[in-house]
């Protein structure tokens, strides 16, 4: 079973995002904040972070710069998932290493599908 983080820290996003991905089958985890992320990963090696930006404490930028700097966690998918829409900030998720940017609002069926492309 792949399992799947989910870093937000909007209640009704995760509990939405958290059923429909048990749904589909994964195993899913839940961080607030950066640090939670970091915590998780090192437990529990996911196959693919979904990662909010704007998250208290630790935000989206800082922990996929943490998550790369660690050459073991390098194998984990991440998909920037964000309200932040502008050119700049979805080049900057892009450049700093995730696998795909998706701004919210977004379709849940299409997220599900996006994460299965991107882990095969």
């Amino acid at each position: 079973m792949k399992k799947i983080l989910i870093a937000d820290d909007e209640h009704k996003i995760i509990m939405t995002l958290e059923y429909a991905f048990r749904k589909a089958g994964y195993q899913v985890f839940i961080a607030r904040d950066g640090s939670e992320v970091m915590e998780i990963v090192e437990k529990e090696l996911p196959d693919l972070i979904l990662l909010d930006i704007m998250m208290p404490k630790v935000d989206g930028y800082t922990t996929i710069i943490n998550l790369k700097n660690k050459k073991i966690y390098n194998q984990i998918k991440i998909i920037f998932l964000s309200a932040k829409s502008s050119h700049e900030d979805i080049t900057k998720g892009l450049q700093l290493g995730a696998d795909d940017y998706i701004t919210k609002p977004y379709s849940i069926k299409k997220l599900i599908e996006r994460v299965e492309q991107i882990l095969g």
